[in-house]
């Protein structure tokens, strides 16, 4: 069998390029009995999807966003099968062929590693690692490449694998620093006390306010901003849409959503980025046990747990958050040009440049870009509890009196 063979072919046919779901039996049913023998179909399914798999990756997308779809769209047999088309192309790279961001996404994802040995083994092997027959497994495969084929292109935030590029470190932030905003996030997660994950939370901000401040200072020049992509799923992504582009302009950051495809791209300098994925899942975290925290009062005071409440609860959390965060920032600059004196007069145009680098790259990225209309928050307790949760959120700076704003 070659990548030409006319049993695959006629299978892919009827399958993947067909506008309906009628033509998966007939290809399923054409690759289950393919009489080059399952062990050659697989061998073959392997190597025609890692060509789909490279395709998607030039078309801008990377790993996380194609599993992303698949869990949304399919099953996890359908992702487990994902992954192995991905650790099947990824074994055509060696060490220095993938960029920092790719490789830690590999890793979040088990490594996708090729567990199968040598490829006419596969097929037997999903049997196995399945308990499925031939015509589900190609179904699955089949259902699997055809959401690969229909990936349209997207923006690119990385060097493909195999780019030279790929192989140019990312500029980090001090270390240090970003590991002590990592474990003070972390404890303000674990906390069941709303004070104290207060203050937390509100010394990781300052923190991360201060690191950004060095940073610019300490800029090499030529460093361009550069963009990451960040999950933003269901439900309630469009409030959560809302609170990642609060975290982003806290952080000199730009973010532009995409809610077809359940992400959102921000673009920044790398240690901004690295800032802003840290705090926003760790305020995504605080906010889903505050929701779940205030869904038990209602529920103990006799009013049952509704959709409406919990969509109110996350828009006030991601509104409240997102004026938080801007006096944080603000009060936090106010206090470095203090401390700065006479250097001020050159941090502040360091820090201007940095701003308009980043509305440049991201306009240069996304030169179309339209409003999303939210849907209204209908739920007055959801509101005021998802106000009060942000509140207890507090990201620092000036907390008297936007507290008093908020009674």
């Amino acid at each position: 069998m070659n990548p030409s063979d006319p049993v695959v072919d006629r299978a892919f046919a009827a399958a993947l390029y067909s506008q309906d779901d009628t033509g998966l039996d007939t290809g399923a049913s054409l690759l289950a009995a393919d009489a080059a023998g399952w062990s050659e179909t697989g061998r073959l399914l392997l190597a025609r999807g890692s060509a789909f798999v490279r395709t998607a990756w030039e078309r801008g997308w990377q790993p996380a966003d194609v599993l992303r779809l698949v869990r949304r769209d399919l099953e996890e047999r359908h992702e487990r099968l994902a992954l192995d088309l991905i650790a099947a192309e990824g074994r055509r790279y060696g060490a220095g062929q993938l960029s920092e961001r790719w490789t830690a996404q590999l890793a979040e994802l088990g490594g996708a590693g090729a567990w199968w040995g040598s490829d006419p083994e596969y097929a037997a092997g999903l049997a196995r690692r399945e308990s499925a027959d031939r015509f589900t497994l190609a179904t699955a495969l089949l259902e699997t490449l055809r959401l690969l084929v229909r990936l349209p292109s997207v923006e690119p935030v990385g060097p493909v694998p195999g780019d030279p590029l790929a192989a140019v470190p990312l500029e980090h932030g001090d270390p240090k620093t970003l590991g002590r905003i990592r474990a003070l996030l972390a404890k303000a997660e674990a906390t069941t006390y709303p004070e104290e994950a207060e203050a937390l939370s509100a010394k990781a901000q300052e923190l991360m306010a201060r690191h950004t401040i060095d940073e610019a200072s300490l800029a090499r020049p030529g460093q361009r901003p550069g963009a990451c992509r960040i999950g933003v799923e269901p439900p309630y992504e469009e409030a959560k849409a809302v609170l990642l582009d609060a975290v982003a302009t806290a952080n000199r950051c730009r973010a532009v959503w995409n809610s077809a495809f359940g992400f959102s791209t921000v673009v920044g300098f790398e240690s901004d980025l690295e800032a802003v994925e840290l705090l926003h899942t760790s305020l995504l975290v605080q906010g889903t046990a505050a929701m779940t925290r205030a869904e038990a009062g209602q529920r103990a005071g006799g009013r049952k747990r509704t959709k409406a409440f919990r969509q109110s609860f996350f828009l006030a959390y991601a509104s409240r958050v997102g004026h938080r965060l801007a006096e944080a920032a603000e009060h936090v600059a106010e206090a470095v040009r203090a401390e700065a004196g006479e250097r001020a007069d050159a941090l502040l145009p360091v820090l201007a440049a940095r701003d308009v680098a980043v509305g440049a790259r991201a306009e240069e990225m996304f030169p179309r870009t339209t409003t999303t209309r939210l849907r209204g928050a209908t739920d007055e307790a959801g509101w005021l509890d998802g106000t009060a949760a942000a509140d207890r959120a507090d990201m620092g700076g000036r907390r008297g009196r936007i507290g008093r704003e908020a009674r």
